[in-house]
């Protein structure tokens, strides 16, 4: 016996009482969330410094954005239900027929959160579930276990059982959780666990979204602004200390700065994370020792511009810049996740761009530049599920801009209404005149046909 059968049969009978198809049911669970994170917001701020030393603004960063989320659905929460009238062709518009769109609730959705953002990235998924009007298993990240410790223990205040559960452990655990039948599934993380998530799921016919990540190219070119470029690519790799899906994964600038541009991010590191980077409130420790070592092993002392030191023990990683970086280097063969830069030199976008085109598709990408044809050149030519022009990472946090990968990177969309909708079932009808008979039926002699069809086109 599967020990958390009876979690998703609950929920599965709860969901057919129709409670959760009502505004109402949907208000009062964000309401619920809302109360959650407000009421114990210090506890996961202290339980996020615990689990990996996340700086104040880091931690807060997880609270305030699930709660930005709660917001958007509370006040758009009626319009996203309501069923949507589309265009039919117009021969059976002018016979009395109609096309509607309603969207309905998977069931139970099982949400699989990561460790770099084990309060974030659980809860905004979860939250457009409740909003669709889905029950939720919550299975927050073993690794970051002070925060699962919280959500076992919070959860079953401020939520009923048949509504939001939650499930802690590792690999054992989930293997146990993914042994059911789901109607959906949510899983952060990387691509070899998303691989078995899709395998588990396969058996099931389950559908889902993966968020996964990437190496996340980025551009600067001769006439980005060197300021403005140096200090957002500084904080968007170095934020919870590089291990962030959207963090730009290594840095093509043209020759003719290369040397001004690590200049000037070296001095953009240090204004922010001072002389000794350990010492720092704001720079998090790795999750992990073996995520230390791993990140560490990609630091080539003779490439070192910037940093380079690294303590496993103490899961630290200093700041670091590779310069000038090539693909054969260790670093440039997966997803760094960790604070390492690789910089290119390069002389061509054309090449670049052709370049990058062959590799996996990335999360994300950004590009710095002044030049118009530039930024057209790189975004037409390069396919990625979403980044910024002159900017970095904070595109992933606005409602009106659907977040999720591409291919390697991910499939699925989320956030805002492209969040409401991946949560939901999407239910299209063709609603019939009752009292006009379309004569489309056998046996076709005599009749005309061409006129018939006519009325689909």
């Amino acid at each position: 016996m599967n020990r958390y059968e009876s979690i998703l049969n609950s929920q599965k009978e709860f969901f057919l009482s129709d409670a959760t198809k009502s505004v109402e049911w949907r208000l009062d669970q964000l309401d619920r969330m809302e109360r959650l994170l407000r009421e114990n917001q210090q506890a996961f701020c202290d339980a996020l410094y615990e689990d990996f030393h996340k700086p104040p603004f880091e931690q807060l960063f997880e609270i305030t954005v699930p709660l930005g989320v709660i917001d958007y659905y509370r006040k758009n929460l009626v319009e996203l239900m309501k069923p949507q009238h589309v265009a039919i062709p117009e021969g059976l518009e002018a016979s009395g027929n109609s096309g509607v769109i309603y969207k309905e609730p998977y069931v139970v959705t099982l949400v699989i959160g990561p460790s770099n953002a084990p309060v974030l990235l659980l809860l905004d998924p979860a939250i457009a579930a409740l909003a669709a009007g889905n029950t939720v298993i919550l299975k927050p990240a073993n690794s970051t276990p002070k925060v699962a410790t919280l959500f076992q223990e919070f959860i079953p205040r401020y939520f009923s059982p048949e509504a939001v559960n939650v499930v802690t452990g590792g690999r054992e655990e989930i293997a146990e959780l993914l042994e059911l039948a789901f109607d959906f599934i949510f899983f952060t993380g990387s691509s070899a666990v998303a691989k078995v998530v899709m395998r588990a799921a396969a058996e099931h016919l389950t559908p889902m979204v993966l968020e996964l990540g990437g190496q996340n190219p980025t551009i600067v070119d001769q006439t980005a602004n060197l300021d403005i470029a140096v200090d957002r690519i500084a904080w968007g790799h170095n934020a919870i200390s590089g291990q962030w899906c959207i963090a730009p994964g290594y840095v093509y600038v043209h020759r003719s700065i290369a040397d001004e541009f690590i200049a000037r991010l070296k001095r953009s590191l240090v204004a922010m994370y001072g002389e000794n980077p350990r010492q720092s409130p704001d720079f998090a420790r790795m999750i992990t020792e073996h995520d230390a070592e791993r990140v560490g092993s990609y630091i080539l002392p003779e490439k070192v511009v910037h940093g380079g030191s690294f303590d496993v023990a103490g899961r630290f990683v200093e700041p670091t810049v590779l310069y000038p970086s090539s693909w054969d280097d260790p670093a440039m063969q997966q997803e760094i996740f960790g604070p390492v830069l690789p910089v290119l030199p390069y002389d061509d976008l054309k090449d670049v761009v052709n370049i990058i085109k062959r590799k996996p598709k990335s999360l994300a990408a950004y590009i710095f530049s002044k030049d118009q044809a530039a930024i057209d050149l790189f975004l037409s030519g390069v396919s990625f599920g979403g980044g910024c022009v002159n900017q970095t990472n904070l595109h992933c946090w606005i409602d009106s801009l659907p977040f999720g990968g591409v291919g390697y990177s991910g499939m699925g969309k989320y956030y805002g209404k492209a969040g409401f909708d991946a949560l939901s079932n999407t239910k299209a009808l063709l609603i019939g005149n009752p009292d006009l008979l379309l004569d489309v039926f056998p046996p076709y002699t005599g009749k005309d046909i061409a006129a018939n069809l006519s009325l689909f086109a």
